[in-house]
């Protein structure tokens, strides 16, 4: 499950093939995001745009400050159920997530350390995610999203990650040629079949462990 990441930078953006149709760089950068936070997506509604929107879903219904520190990750296996994701699921409100390198917990030590994950080669890539409109809200909730998440108990990788016990997770890293395919999906099977394990090669972990404040 991850909460805390880095968006990929303007440079990178530029730098990045998203599909067909050319996507306008964001007007800033954003810096490490937790959920609450606001970070840029694609929508699949507006493919040559990056949106600003709030790191956990917020249907219309929702309170956007309680109800996004518990959507920012949506399960891959629940999504079409659970009433803050089924909306977005059902409408195929599909998004790509563009990082630089996200964190998750390691307990091999015997307590929590703190990972960043990354690509090998240090290039910015693409989280599958689903994304939610509040069309009369003006706040940082206008547009919100979230990460899909599959299991990954056997993941060479990803099983390292998280409490001893407790189930693996993790967030879908698209390949560069799927990203428009996954915005494009119009049905279930479509979107789940792009909703697979990254080859553990691609990625690298790395001890990151936060600052100590003074």
């Amino acid at each position: 499950m991850c909460a805390d990441y880095n968006p990929a930078r303007r440079t990178s953006l530029e730098r990045m093939a998203w599909g067909r149709h050319p996507v306008s760089p964001p007007s800033l950068d954003f810096g490490e995001t937790f959920p609450g936070g606001v970070a840029p997506f694609l929508a699949n509604i507006l493919p040559t745009e990056w949106l600003p929107g709030m790191f956990g879903l917020v249907p219309h219904w929702g309170d956007p400050v309680k109800l996004s520190r518990m959507t920012y990750n949506a399960r891959s296996e629940t999504v079409a159920e659970r009433p803050s994701y089924r909306n977005a699921w059902k409408r195929r409100q599909f998004a790509l997530i563009p990082v630089e390198s996200f964190y998750e917990p390691c307990y091999e030590s015997g307590k929590a350390v703190r990972w960043r994950i990354q690509r090998a080669d240090g290039a910015p890539f693409a989280l599958a995610g689903i994304w939610e409109r509040r069309m009369d809200d003006n706040g940082p909730a206008h547009w919100s999203f979230s990460m899909l998440t599959i299991n990954a108990d056997e993941h060479p990788l990803m099983r390292r990650f998280h409490k001893p016990g407790d189930e693996k997770r993790s967030v879908v890293v698209l390949d560069p040629e799927d990203y428009e395919s996954w915005l494009n999906a119009r049905t279930e099977a479509e979107a789940r079949s792009l909703l697979q394990p990254f080859e553990p090669e691609l990625m690298l972990a790395v001890e990151d462990p936060r600052p100590t404040r003074r």
